[in-house]
């Protein structure tokens, strides 16, 4: 199969039946990686009483996962671009798969660390590539109806996740909802060798940063090791200070060293825009407390509520329903008037709805006490993710809009972790506390009541540092992070 070196040379068009494999090939890729992460969540109250473990090995199965793939995220999609993104995206999907094996296989606890450690480098390797993999594949025409559909289909695998999962854990055992990875996997490969093009991109030269992505993950492995096992083991146990000297060392080191190579993963110009980092700052807030707080419902929903598995899967399917129905408007709508009054506004209602989330308690009954709390989340989330996204992508030159989507990308998984890791021992759930309701349940509501004060802080930064455009954009349509959408205008910085 002949391999195309720029977008320019893309010649694939989307009605085209290779068209619709290359779709397929990407779509169900990208859901590999977007169905584990909701699933995870759902069992995990039923893997502790597995392996009858305390809560930071939970926190583990979680962290681990986007531990390794936020910190080789940037690093990836520079190998896709310069050793081909099918190549590279064939290779991570083979690679979830294995890892999923060891997760499905997993006698301890630790095994099952390690091969979610290991799922988020696979992950890290298949998520740039599919995106690229339609950039690079099809016309500049049809480009647009490509991405709008990966990202239209990818919402709905996503929206299943939590459906699935609870089924599977309640009916069978959680360990399937890792071997159902690898009918899938296999899929997507004989799909991609026999139908998707090999892309590059030839004007990439040099090295690919390799030293940098080492830091930047040694960096967050250290923080959050520190960070979840510092209030188990003790501050000052071996480990936990290693852990410190680690983030220590790698994370500023990081910076220095992006600063020196000639070929960095992150071209530190980036940050120079205001707007650019302004919007960041509002997506490591939003998407930390966000994390913090779905990573902590269901326990709440199945310890504290009495809700079974597949309850407690089902009860966020409204939330994605919304964002799926109103993302598009809301980017629309932020291309009119400007992203500042949303990105202002939605973290605010966020914030109301994980306050609702405090009413989920013992005996809760959903249509009374759950289900307002994730409409209004819902709502919250539809009114600021397309423009805080789309925010961050304009903010950066042309020539750096890939790195610009991968550091997005990036701070917000970064922001998950670090909350994960952090937020369970600030309001006093650790060890086996999580297995006492009552402790659990006033945990919970701090935390919740906590993450929505957060939101409105995050709300009141965007009103205060984000910029509208200073003159209206075309109307050429986009799509940004899995949300359709126009572009807004570059702003002024």
């Amino acid at each position: 199969m002949s391999e195309s070196g720029s977008l320019s040379e893309a010649a694939v068009e989307y009605r085209s039946p290779q068209g619709r494999w290359i779709l397929l090939a990407t779509v169900l890729g990208s859901a590999l990686a977007a169905i584990d992460s909701t699933v995870v969540g759902i069992a995990l109250p039923t893997i502790g009483r597995e392996f009858d473990t305390g809560l930071a090995d939970l926190q583990w199965v979680v962290t681990a996962y986007m531990m390794t793939l936020a910190g080789l995220l940037l690093v990836a999609g520079a190998l896709g671009d310069r050793y081909g993104r099918r190549r590279v995206f064939v290779a991570g999907v083979v690679w979830f798969a294995l890892a999923s094996l060891l997760c499905a296989m997993a006698p301890s606890a630790f095994l099952l660390i390690v091969g979610r450690a290991l799922q988020g480098v696979g992950a890290a390797l298949l998520i740039p590539g599919s995106l690229a993999i339609l950039q690079g594949s099809f016309t500049a025409q049809d480009r647009g109806k490509a991405i709008g559909a990966w990202s239209g289909l990818g919402g709905v695998a996503t929206a299943l996740g939590p459906f699935l999962g609870g089924w599977l854990v309640e009916a069978y055992s959680w360990r399937l909802i890792f071997l159902i990875n690898l009918p899938l996997a296999a899929v997507v490969v004989l799909i991609s060798l026999r139908h998707v093009p090999e892309s590059r991109d030839r004007a990439a030269v040099g090295n690919v940063d390799v030293i940098g992505g080492v830091l930047i993950t040694g960096g967050l492995i250290g923080l959050t090791y520190a960070l979840i096992e510092g209030p188990v083991r003790g501050w000052d146990a071996p480990l936990v200070l290693l852990g410190v000297a680690a983030a220590l060392l790698c994370l500023p080191g990081f910076f220095v060293w992006e600063r020196r190579t000639p070929h960095p993963i992150l071209p530190l110009g980036l940050l120079a825009s205001a707007q650019f980092r302004a919007a960041n700052a509002v997506t490591f807030i939003v998407y930390g407390a966000l994390g913090a707080a779905l990573f902590l419902l269901p326990i709440q929903l199945q310890q504290v509520s009495g809700y079974s598995v597949l309850a407690s899967g089902i009860a966020l399917l409204p939330l994605t329903a919304i964002m799926l129905a109103f993302s598009a408007s809301s980017g629309a709508l932020a291309t009119r008037i400007g992203p500042r009054l949303q990105m202002a506004v939605g973290p605010v209602i966020v914030g109301a709805g994980l306050a609702l989330m405090s009413r989920a308690g013992a005996d809760a009954g959903y249509l009374v006490d759950v289900l307002p709390a994730v409409l209004v989340l819902g709502a919250g989330l539809a009114t600021v993710v397309a423009p805080l996204t789309t925010t961050a992508l304009e903010a950066a030159p042309r020539e750096h809009a890939g790195v610009a989507s991968a550091v997005n990308n990036d701070v917000s998984r970064a922001a998950g972790l670090i909350a994960v890791a952090v937020l369970p021992a600030a309001v006093g759930i650790t060890g086996g506390a999580y297995l006492d309701p009552a402790v659990f349940d006033t945990g919970f509501r701090s935390a919740v009541w906590l993450c929505g004060g957060l939101c409105i802080v995050g709300g009141v930064l965007a009103a205060f540092t984000i910029r509208n455009p200073l003159r209206r954009p075309n109307r050429a349509a986009t799509s940004h992070c899995a949300l359709e959408g126009p572009p807004l205008h570059r702003c002024a910085d």
